[in-house]
């Protein structure tokens, strides 16, 4: 007996809820191996040396020098191999300086009350107090360092081509809520700007890193932006960076795989980066989110381009896919 369309539409769609399922497992696989690897310890264990910032400092940092990335103190720097190229000139921050202080105050009773002397007088007593002070301290710029390279996760640029390039990119236009458009090449490989409301991606890219990035950033157009009113972004993020970029990510690494464009290398690492411990709250968090909107880019994706919705890859079986992700290698942001 003939099946009717709307039971094989059900089976279509139980079968790519499925694959959708096995490609979020596959990342969180991959993301705890990367946890796990020697390289992620090296990883922490120099970062466990840089100092926290406050925001103030922040702000100081980037006033005096914009470009700053990872900055440290010149003490800092020697123990991580590295020395401060001759003639650099130090940032200036704001380091605490705690203060003990000897001073004279009123003697109290069990109850917290003053104790009055014999003469009618509050009975005097010594005591140390902490007073916080601040003193001007320098830090560097890895750009005014040299020596040993820093650990890092590896997460390398990825390469190479992608069958119906010109297709795929332009039905991720079409999906986009916002313009795309082409940069000159800057540290992050893409972004979506809030204020402009709008997409950029760097030029000069592999076609595989361009289309990662693009929908990354769709992603994010899609889930996290803000309102803006006469020039003035509105609101703040309902979640914080980690979680907005381990949805965009995990988003991009769906869609992708799912097309047969393996993006492993990279994204295991970034959503590592962005996590905060062995345990993927920021993933688990989102799991829901990540495969509902995977989902709906596939299915607009697919309906766009026909052409990809014919390349789907075969989902590795778990133990395939395990060992799989134990050999791999990560590294830095996109």
């Amino acid at each position: 007996m003939r099946r009717t369309t709307a039971a094989r539409n059900a089976d279509a769609l139980a079968e790519r809820q499925e694959q959708i399922r096995a490609l979020t497992e596959k990342l969180e696989s991959g993301v705890k191996a990367v946890f796990e690897s020697e390289d992620y310890a090296k990883y922490l264990e120099a970062m466990s040396k840089f100092h926290h910032y406050s925001f103030g400092n922040c702000l100081l940092i980037f006033f005096q020098c914009p470009e700053a990335s990872t900055v440290a103190g010149y003490t800092t720097w020697k123990k991580l191999g590295r020395t401060v190229k001759k003639g650099e000139k130090g940032i200036q921050i704001l380091a605490p300086c705690p203060q003990k202080l000897l001073v004279e105050k009123d003697k109290l009773d069990a109850q917290g009350n003053t104790i009055i002397g014999p003469d009618g007088q509050p009975e005097k007593e010594s005591a140390v107090i902490n007073r916080q002070r601040f003193k001007i301290a320098y830090v560097f710029d890895l750009s005014q360092t040299e020596g040993k390279e820093l650990p890092s996760l590896g997460v390398n640029e990825l390469t190479g081509d992608v069958k119906d390039f010109d297709s795929i990119f332009h039905a991720v236009e079409v999906l986009s809520p916002v313009p795309i458009y082409y940069r000159e090449p800057q540290r992050s490989k893409g972004c979506y700007n809030h204020l402009e409301q709008c997409i950029y991606v760097n030029e000069g890219m592999s076609q595989v890193q361009t289309l990662k990035t693009l929908i990354h950033e769709t992603a994010h157009a899609k889930l996290h932006a803000l309102p803006v009113e006469n020039g003035v972004i509105m609101g703040k993020p309902e979640k914080d960076s980690p979680t907005r970029e381990v949805e965009a990510e995990s988003i991009a690494y769906v869609v992708c795989q799912h097309f047969g464009i393996d993006t492993s290398d990279y994204s295991f690492a970034y959503v590592t980066g962005w996590s905060r411990d062995k345990e993927l709250p920021e993933l688990k968090a989102s799991l829901d989110c990540i495969s509902k909107t995977a989902a709906e880019m596939i299915d607009a994706l697919g309906a766009a381009c026909p052409a990809i919705a014919r390349t789907q890859i075969k989902v590795p079986e778990k133990d395939e896919a395990n060992a799989f992700h134990h050999e791999t290698h990560c590294g830095e942001t996109r």
